[in-house]
């Protein structure tokens, strides 16, 4: 609906709303036959506005969607969604994890099977201090010679940080190398006075 029509079409509404407040029981009918004409004009002007079909369910998902009658909201996509996790609470046929002997034999997977994958691979974190906690810097490397290098040349950047680390990441996290040291900064002005 674009500006003028809405113009128009609430001009129209208001328009009837003024007729409904005037109406009594001895209006004449030549009133009533304004109103009469005043209605279909705010009826043509909303068949004018309205550039879609009308809803066919309550779905706000799928207001066009197909139909069915049993449906609280008359949508069948959604009813069948419903209708299908209540079949399978009550029935109780959640998928259950197949035995060795009754998996059916697949061919090999070009990445392996999930037994095969080695653990998660190593890393090595960059951090800096951020004066309350410690917090990643750069992107996590595979090589350690490469991420020193970095952490070397945030060190000697204008703006660097007050203390930098290397972490070691595996399965578990150890602390390689600190350098600097980390001193924990109110971030209050004046100490929090």
């Amino acid at each position: 609906m674009n500006h003028a029509q809405l113009t128009a079409l609430g001009r129209a509404l208001r328009l009837l709303g003024e007729h409904g407040e005037a109406l009594t029981a001895d209006t004449p009918d030549a009133r009533l036959h304004e109103v009469k004409a005043d209605l279909k004009r705010a009826l043509d002007l909303l068949d004018e506005s309205v550039a879609t079909s009308a809803p066919a369910t309550r779905c706000p998902e799928h207001p066009n969607g197909p139909v069915d009658k049993d449906a609280p909201d008359l949508c069948l996509l959604c009813e069948t969604r419903r209708r299908t996790a209540r079949r399978t609470a009550v029935a109780d046929t959640y998928a259950r994890p197949r035995t060795p002997a009754e998996s059916p034999d697949r061919t090999q997977s070009r990445y392996g099977l999930s037994a095969d994958r080695p653990q998660p691979q190593q890393r090595w974190l960059p951090e800096v201090w951020n004066g309350q906690s410690w917090q990643l810097c750069g992107t996590p490397r595979r090589d350690r010679q490469e991420a020193e290098r970095y952490l070397s040349a945030e060190r000697r950047a204008p703006r660097s940080g007050m203390a930098y680390r290397l972490v070691h990441e595996f399965t578990d996290y150890e602390v390689l190398r600190v350098w600097g040291t980390p001193v924990r900064v109110d971030i209050e002005p004046m100490g929090n006075l």
